[in-house]
């Protein structure tokens, strides 16, 4: 009877302890909530929503008159789809070549046993202040023969100082020297230590920063724009802010009419497109959420 007589003191004091300044914190992050949602849903009803109602202005955060047409025309359109699968394929390359760099630059900056330590973190920290400019940069790309290649997309930008920099706060404060220098004594090499003993407690981070990258590589359609000739080298997103160029310009767009013969209204069409190429990071989210906010807060605990 004590403990439960203990425990409903401190549910009360719990309750008493809410403030107004908590209701004024809780009415701003649920502000802050609906602003990022609220976008998300009223695409999603353009998206499905019929070309009238949308041209009329109706349209918020309900659906009217429920047609897939604009999502009929992106998946009959062959060229859409081969960029979209196209895409993924990059993004994942991207991403595995990102962290294999990334980890490879951490770990040993983060031991204190490695000779010339400063010296390596100030040369690999540098490009995170300083850049060589677009022009530089489309002539170093030019003479190793990467333009109008996959590989512009992937190689330039698979290091990372500042994801590099997070990583290594981790290892520095999350993984103990007690456990390297148990494996040390049981024999391990420097490589079975990170792969057997590092890289399983470090799961959050790993996550963290693979979500970094392959949302950093999945929105991103700049160097598309400067790289790329080939239509069939160009990634979803850069496809996708072609066709807001060009909805721009015209009362109505078709993906392929000759293929299709669905036409849409640029905003149902764009709506739709925007649709299709931000669900697959939607779905992933989910699966990393608990691992991204455990590395996020872990990491930036101390530098």
């Amino acid at each position: 009877m004590a403990k439960k007589d203990k425990e409903k003191d401190e549910a009360s004091r719990a309750i008493n302890k809410f403030r107004v300044s908590d209701a004024v914190m809780m009415l701003i992050i649920t502000l802050l909530c609906v602003t990022c949602v609220a976008p998300f849903f009223h695409l999603l009803s353009k998206s499905i929503s019929s070309n009238a109602m949308v041209m009329a202005k109706k349209v918020y955060f309900l659906p009217k008159e429920i047609t897939f047409a604009a999502y009929q025309s992106i998946f009959e359109d062959g060229t859409y789809v081969y960029s979209f699968v196209y895409s993924v394929i990059v993004t994942v390359i991207f991403t595995l070549l990102g962290m294999l760099a990334c980890t490879c630059a951490a770990y040993p900056l983060s031991k204190k046993r490695l000779k010339g330590k400063y010296f390596f973190t100030f040369i690999l920290m540098l490009p995170m202040y300083f850049g060589a400019g677009l022009i530089p940069t489309y002539l170093v790309l030019r003479s190793y023969h990467l333009l109008d290649t996959m590989w512009v997309l992937i190689l330039p930008l698979i290091y990372s100082p500042y994801n590099m920099l997070i990583m290594k706060t981790y290892f520095l404060s999350s993984i103990p020297d007690t456990l390297e220098e148990a494996a040390f004594l049981d024999g391990a090499t420097n490589f079975q230590i990170l792969t057997k003993v590092v890289l399983p407690l470090s799961k959050p981070i790993i996550a963290t920063l693979s979500l970094f990258y392959a949302v950093g590589r999945w929105n991103s359609y700049a160097d598309n724009m400067y790289y790329i000739r080939t239509d069939k080298l160009k990634m979803v997103q850069y496809k996708l802010y072609q066709m807001v160029s060009a909805a721009q310009e015209s009362a109505s767009t078709t993906l392929n009419e000759a293929q299709s013969g669905v036409t849409s209204t640029p905003e149902v069409l764009q709506a739709a497109a925007v649709m299709f190429v931000t669900i697959p990071i939607i779905c992933i989210y989910p699966f990393l959420q608990k691992y991204f906010v455990k590395g996020v807060m872990v990491g930036a605990v101390k530098g």
